[in-house]
């Protein structure tokens, strides 16, 4: 361990590596966001019948899938986390998400504002959020059951349930003859 500051290693002429902690999580979500990016493109152009299509059970549709994806982060980060915005998404304080009425379906229009609106909520979470606050925690009660979980296991959890539904969504778009969606496309570059 050296005991020098990066001054005191400079003046003594010691070639010595000074890494800091980034100031907020966001650096380490990186890429994140092109889920998102690539679900609203994905869904913007569909038509109602498209929207309609299953996803993985005849009982759930693209449309919800993807409002329940966008509705998750509302949840667990302002009614679980307490963080702000949930008032600047279109769903219902409550805890009733669109996907729990199937018989009001969701257009492309309402799916293409809500993603949005819900990824600024995260987005904002990144940018304030430390690695240090990161073990911070929240309690869920469901029943008698009460669970406390961390920013780091709710962004995690966010994160992998973005992907799994886009991947649900990709996969029905892609079954059905429609573009499927690739975010890692965003992630890489081609050098040849």
């Amino acid at each position: 361990m050296c005991r020098h500051t990066p001054q005191r290693a400079k003046r003594a002429g010691l070639a010595v590596a000074f890494t800091r902690m980034p100031a907020t999580v966001a650096s380490f979500y990186k890429g994140w966001h092109l889920f998102n990016d690539d679900l609203v493109k994905a869904l913007a152009p569909l038509s109602r019948e498209q929207l309609a299509l299953p996803v993985g059970s005849p009982t759930w549709p693209i449309w919800a899938s993807a409002s329940h994806l966008a509705g998750a982060r509302v949840f667990w980060l302002c009614h679980v986390f307490k963080e702000p915005g949930a008032e600047t998404t279109p769903f219902n304080p409550t805890g009733f998400g669109w996907e729990d009425d199937l018989a009001h379906p969701r257009s492309a229009d309402e799916l293409v504002g809500a993603l949005p609106s819900t990824w600024k909520i995260v987005e904002r979470c990144l940018a304030t959020w430390t690695p240090e606050t990161l073990s911070r925690e929240a309690q869920r009660t469901r029943g008698t059951e009460v669970r406390l979980h961390t920013r780091q296991s709710v962004l995690m959890r966010l994160i992998t349930h973005d992907a799994f539904h886009t991947g649900e969504i990709s996969l029905a778009l892609g079954s059905n003859g429609l573009p499927a969606i690739e975010p890692w496309a965003g992630l890489s570059r081609v050098v040849r």
